[in-house]
């Protein structure tokens, strides 16, 4: 169990670049997602949920410019993939006092859509984006990724978090068919270390990358409909 002192927390309680905790709209946001809830556990849940449903998982509409990866950008577009909505999810632990920081691993996902598995031209997800919150003298891992209407038209189960054990990808489906495989750690950060993850996107996916998509911000939930009822 790493336990922190208090010297230690103020690196993950700080806004940084990406991690804009500072802003105005992840302020209002934190504040309104914690509501009533008196401790630290409640008020982490309550974030978690609301930035896992309240932003939609889009994997199509990825922008690498430095801006488009701040927290206050993510919450304004209401969308983001997984490295996105773990920021988003940072900087609103922070505004409420909750110290935080991101952690990426490769995953091996057997649920991606066709379409997208063309694009990648891979089921292998390289620095998959988490959070990980200071609770209770731990570090606990918390995984907004996939909103819960999503999960419903994939047919897996929605990933749940109490604020005391790790949440992280299930290994198997809701019919228990492989999920998600945890290929390598990438350690953790205080905040986004940018250039590498890019750097590494464009290696991995150049396909993906070469040209805009004219697809609509609500497709992948589409295709994850139209491909699960195909294949129950």
């Amino acid at each position: 169990m790493e336990i922190l002192e208090s010297k230690d927390f103020q690196i993950y309680l700080e806004p940084t670049t990406f991690i804009d905790s500072n802003s105005p709209n992840i302020i209002e946001f934190a504040r309104s997602s914690v509501g009533d809830a008196k401790t630290s556990i409640e008020k982490a849940v309550r974030i978690f949920y609301a930035v896992r449903d309240e932003i939609r998982y889009d994997p199509y509409h990825i922008d690498i410019s430095r801006d488009w990866f701040r927290a206050s950008v993510v919450l304004a577009n209401k969308s983001g993939f997984c490295v996105e909505k773990a920021l988003l999810l940072a900087a609103a632990a922070r505004v409420v006092g909750i110290p935080s920081r991101l952690r990426f691993a490769d995953v091996r996902n057997h649920l991606t859509t066709e379409q997208l598995k063309k694009l990648m031209k891979t089921d292998l997800f390289i620095f998959h984006g988490y959070t990980e919150l200071y609770l209770n003298n731990k570090w606990v891992k918390a995984t907004p990724t996939f909103n819960r209407s999503l999960c419903e038209r994939f047919g897996v189960n929605p990933i749940d978090f109490d604020g005391v054990n790790d949440s992280i990808f299930h290994e198997f489906d809701a019919k228990g068919k492989k999920h998600m495989e945890y290929v390598n750690d990438h350690g953790h950060f205080a905040d986004l270390p940018y250039e590498t993850i890019i750097a590494s996107y464009q290696k991995h996916y150049p396909l993906y990358f070469a040209e805009k998509r004219n697809i609509p911000k609500d497709e992948f939930e589409k295709e994850a409909l139209e491909e699960s009822s195909h294949t129950s």
